[in-house]
């Protein structure tokens, strides 16, 4: 028994690092493409004969035909500010909507919950053309902060996964701050907000992720060179501009800073998320 388990195991082990090698080569092959000093797509090494830190200069300081179009420290600006302030509103929004539908008892609660749960059910995308319709008649084409709009009307339908959490947390609490005078804001922000870290912190990362990663819809509404988000201004390098050659490995180094802050605040994050996850996909 125990040697066939070490065998079991042994193929388990085997197929999670083909699997990991499955995904890491990309990521490791994106990154060495960022500071290949050839130009071009293809490449006839996998690690480049030569490297250069030239690509992470362009993207900074475009040379003269360069700098009509990529204007990337404008991108991370305009997606910078975007998704720190739809962090900011969404995560009120979610939490708010999660801490009344799993606190309070009235008559429409059940009905909100599957709405919200059917409406959950539907791409986004399948909006998109009346949103930018919308967005036409409003005037707000090639505004970054049509985006901003956008994400936050839409955020606190994402509660499910907060609204299960704060159901791990005992009413008690709550029932015992009532007898001892205290009303439902206070509740809320000195008793409930403290002991519900894991899932702020999972709202907030996912909140900021949304505008920092999307793509379609940014496309859609953004075409100005110096209103562009990060992901439609490094896809307009190769695509638009019809450069793939000359631009391939500046976008690649455009890729590595854009992925930057995310995985950065996965790996210093990540045991909040797991807990937020957790403990929310139970209850929720």
């Amino acid at each position: 028994m125990k040697r066939k388990q070490k065998f079991e195991n042994g193929i388990v082990y085997v197929i999670l690092i083909v699997l990991s090698m499955m995904w890491l080569i990309p990521i490791i092959w994106v990154v060495l493409t960022s500071f290949r000093d050839t130009l071009g797509v293809a490449s006839p090494t996998f690690i480049p004969s030569k490297f250069t830190l030239r690509n992470y200069q362009t993207l900074f300081n475009p040379g003269p035909t360069q700098a009509l179009y990529i204007k990337f420290g404008r991108w991370m600006i305009n997606t910078t500010v975007i998704a720190l302030l739809n962090m900011i509103i969404s995560t009120m929004l979610i939490l708010g909507a999660a801490y009344s539908l799993s606190r309070f008892r009235f008559k429409a609660r059940k009905a909100l919950l599957n709405i919200a749960l059917i409406l959950g059910m539907f791409p986004g995308f399948m909006a998109m053309i009346a949103v930018f319709l919308i967005l036409n008649m409003l005037g707000l084409i090639n505004q970054p902060m049509a985006l901003l709009l956008v994400y936050a009307s839409g955020s606190a339908l994402g509660f499910y996964i907060s609204k299960g959490y704060f159901e791990t947390i005992p009413i008690d609490l709550d029932e015992a701050a009532m007898i001892d005078g205290a009303d439902q804001w206070t509740i809320f922000t000195k008793i409930i907000m403290p002991l519900t870290k894991p899932i702020v912190v999972y709202t907030a990362l996912m909140s900021f992720m949304a505008p920092w990663m999307d793509f379609i819809l940014a496309s859609l509404i953004l075409d100005h060179p110096d209103q562009k988000t990060v992901a439609v201004g490094l896809f307009g390098m190769i695509m638009d501009n019809a450069d793939l050659y000359q631009n391939f490995t500046v976008f690649a180094a455009g890729s590595v800073i854009t992925a930057l802050p995310i995985v950065l605040m996965y790996v210093l994050l990540q045991r909040f998320i797991i807990q937020g996850i957790s403990a929310g996909a139970v209850k929720g």
